[in-house]
């Protein structure tokens, strides 16, 4: 698969070569589904909590003797099967929701994302973004210039750039992430892929 490289004004500049085991391979949906999934149940927290037998207020007498009454034998009035008493196996905040997930099946779900923005010609591969100081401005010229703009645009580079990221922050439905911090609900949510001709080279060491 071949793509163009662009500049900042749009204009092409070169072509590259893309690898057809990254960018052009036919999406594996369950991979996907599982990553989906696994990324969002590991951002889930433990903001739940009920009191158990031992935090409720009161039942430190014994309602009534163990034996000669007639009646089910009692320790406390704040057992589970009283009312007003603690409860059993309720939801704690220590509650584990992670899922455990193959790396070869997150890096699958990752390369049928990436085919999926190529496919689609949802992918922009641009040589550099020259910024002098942060600039919104800018940023939203570059990105019309590419028809990025008025979309969700995901704009990955090579390493942490931080005047590109300054530059994107307050532009809404726009994220500024390096590759190393690419993830599957991020391609997926994003309308264009906008990426690097470095991060480009990069992504393809590490996924190839």
């Amino acid at each position: 698969m071949k793509f163009c490289v662009v500049d900042v004004k749009g204009t092409s500049v070169s072509e590259i070569e893309l690898k057809d085991s990254i960018w052009n391979i036919e999406p594996h949906k369950q991979a996907i589904y599982d990553a989906v999934v696994a990324q969002q149940a590991s951002l889930r927290q433990g903001t739940k909590k009920v009191k158990t037998r031992a935090e409720v207020r009161g039942g430190g007498r014994k309602p009534w003797k163990q034996k000669g009454t007639g009646r089910a034998r009692q320790g406390s009035i704040r057992a589970p099967q009283w009312r007003g008493g603690g409860v059993a196996f309720g939801p704690t905040p220590n509650i584990n929701y992670k899922k455990a997930i193959n790396k070869k099946v997150k890096q699958l779900a990752i390369r049928s994302a990436l085919s999926i923005k190529a496919r689609g010609n949802d992918l922009v591969i641009i040589d550099k973004f020259a910024f002098a100081k942060p600039s919104t401005k800018e940023m939203i010229k570059v990105l019309g210039s590419v028809k990025a703009n008025d979309v969700k645009s995901l704009i990955v580079t090579n390493e942490v750039e931080e005047l590109v990221n300054k530059s994107a922050n307050n532009i809404d439905g726009v994220k500024s992430l390096n590759f190393q911090k690419m993830n599957i609900f991020d391609l997926l949510n994003a309308t264009k892929l906008v990426v690097t001709l470095d991060a480009v080279k990069k992504i393809e060491e590490v996924y190839a």
